[in-house]
């Protein structure tokens, strides 16, 4: 089932007695769980029935002697863990399996099992997959970004332009929670309807819809020298916003997109193996025409020996951050 299918089950009360929720990526963990804990009791009934654990803090047999406890005044009672990565729960191994094999069902028991998967060959792992429900909450790919914001914003009556999206995602990186607040803000700001640029953008976060990475791939795509430069001006006039690290992470993975176009058998195809809005593959397109295959190649192998650089290492001199993004600009057009 994926996050909007549970939503719409808890939405309509359909309850499990067992909620395992795993993985990397919490935003959607915190989505479900704060579902369930809005949705399942009512304001009253809270005060006798829901019961929040900590991981670290928690003796697992504490959980399991809740959860077979049965609700005053209710029809469920609410037993959440946070933080479950942290529950000894091999202490209470058999005793937990035997629970889960036959749950309590007026008992709806919230495992929050963040930043790491759970382990799925442990027998318990398919016995919640039986008795109730497993959700995996991946981490979401970098490509697959600037989708996930159209869709969250076009699911709250919004609209927002592909280069916005996109130099969105390049600065908030793939962290979800971290986007959706941005994003959250942003729209008590734009009227419903309105479209979401990047100068809305730039008013409402502080991204600069001018000088910021997105722009600077696209001069170094066009082989726009000043420009590349001008904004390479900014970012080292505002360091704390343009991190060398972040920088060289977006320009590794923009020319590696420009080499896979390169070597595209079906150029119709771009949009979908770049993992990129149609709207974007002119760029690409423009790009490669500039750089080819063997001059990307290098600039790759750039991108590592001036990472390496800005780390210390093979450094001479006490060059700044700014005159090694310089340099590199150079020679990457040159």
């Amino acid at each position: 089932m994926t996050a909007a299918d549970i939503l719409k089950e808890i939405k309509n009360r359909k309850f499990k007695p067992i909620y395992l929720l795993h993985g990397e990526e919490s935003y959607y963990i915190d989505l479900i769980a704060d579902a369930l804990e809005n949705t399942i009791l009512t304001e009253a009934e809270r005060g006798f029935n829901m019961s929040i654990f900590y991981g670290k803090d928690t003796d697992p047999v504490n959980v399991l002697n809740a959860a077979k406890r049965f609700p005053m005044m209710s029809d469920y009672q609410v037993i959440m863990v946070k933080e479950a990565q942290d529950l000894k729960f091999d202490k209470i191994a058999d005793a937990f399996q035997a629970y889960c094999e036959k749950p309590l069902q007026s008992t709806v028991l919230i495992l929050c099992h963040k930043y790491s998967k759970f382990d799925k060959r442990k027998k318990v792992y398919k016995t919640i997959e039986k008795s109730g429900l497993v959700f995996e909450s991946a981490t979401i790919y970098e490509n697959k970004v600037p989708g996930w914001i159209d869709e969250f914003v076009r699911a709250r009556g919004y609209h927002i332009n592909p280069k916005a999206s996109q130099l969105l995602a390049e600065y908030l990186g793939n962290d979800l929670g971290k986007i959706a607040n941005e994003v959250e803000k942003l729209m008590l700001n734009v009227t419903q309807g309105q479209e979401i640029g990047t100068k809305e953008i730039q008013d409402n976060i502080g991204i600069s819809k001018e000088y910021n990475v997105f722009e600077l791939q696209n001069a170094l795509g066009r082989k726009d020298v000043l420009k590349a430069n001008q904004i390479i001006n900014y970012f080292e006039a505002n360091p704390k916003s343009n991190p060398l690290v972040l920088v060289m992470g977006n320009l590794y993975t923009y020319f590696s997109k420009i080499l896979k176009y390169h070597y595209l058998q079906d150029k119709g195809e771009a949009a979908k193996v770049l993992g990129v809005n149609p709207y974007f593959v002119k760029d690409y397109e423009l790009a490669a025409r500039n750089y080819s295959w063997a001059k990307v190649f290098e600039i790759i192998s750039l991108l590592r020996e001036y990472d390496a650089k800005s780390k210390g290492v093979d450094s001479t001199g006490n060059t700044n951050d700014g005159d090694l993004m310089k340099e590199l600009v150079w020679k990457i057009v040159h």
